[in-house]
């Protein structure tokens, strides 16, 4: 039985710089390696929403990975590193702040279309509840995420914004945590598990 890759300390920078990046040789020698141990990261970085709904939160270590992922696979070179740091630099927690990625999966694609037309502001209504503390999510708005006909995206990207005392108590080990989602079309709630609240509160100073 091969071991489970070993899992590396979290890293504490708030963001990517061009000198962080292997080049596309050196990392397609630890590819691998390091598909297998972000794998192991992730597992205590999600939180699934109801039936069709999955948060997955970033950090330094998750986007540092997808900008090499996408050099890797979209081969842009030198040119394509300062799009994809402006893209994904935005997405690493600064310390008051978790930052998560929401995707709404349906398989079908005719039931997926129907599902996200009526979720039209989804994103305005997903709330993180804590120890009598509740944070509204507040959404990336670089690209428009739902349509005026009220058709919303599959992915959104998310900032929970948190005060010194907040940060406090979400930090306290054991800490019930609670996400959910107010909208007429897609009301379910989602205790958080311990191990993720103890990975993701790490991200908070």
């Amino acid at each position: 039985m091969s071991a489970k890759p070993s899992i590396p300390a979290p890293t504490r920078k708030r963001s990517i710089a061009s000198a962080d990046l292997l080049s596309l040789d050196d990392y397609a020698n630890v590819r691998k390696a390091r598909r297998a141990a972000m794998l192991e990261i992730k597992k205590n970085r999600r939180v699934p929403g109801g039936p069709h709904a999955t948060l997955y939160f970033e950090c330094y270590d998750t986007m540092l990975h997808q900008v090499h992922e996408m050099l890797f696979v979209e081969k842009g070179g030198e040119g394509q590193i300062e799009g994809e740091l402006a893209a994904y630099n935005p997405l690493i927690p600064q310390g008051r702040d978790l930052v998560a990625t929401l995707m709404f999966e349906v398989d079908d694609p005719v039931q997926r279309a129907r599902f996200l037309a009526g979720l039209g502001g989804v994103e305005e209504t997903i709330t993180l509840s804590f120890a009598g503390e509740t944070i509204t999510a507040v959404a990336e708005t670089e690209v428009e995420r739902t349509t005026a006909e009220g058709k919303t995206s599959a992915i959104h990207f998310l900032h929970f914004h948190f005060s010194e005392s907040q940060a406090a108590k979400f930090k306290a080990p054991g800490t019930r945590a609670v996400i959910a989602f107010g909208h007429p079309n897609y009301g379910h709630m989602a205790a958080m598990p311990e191990g993720v609240r103890a990975a993701i509160a790490g991200d908070l100073d």
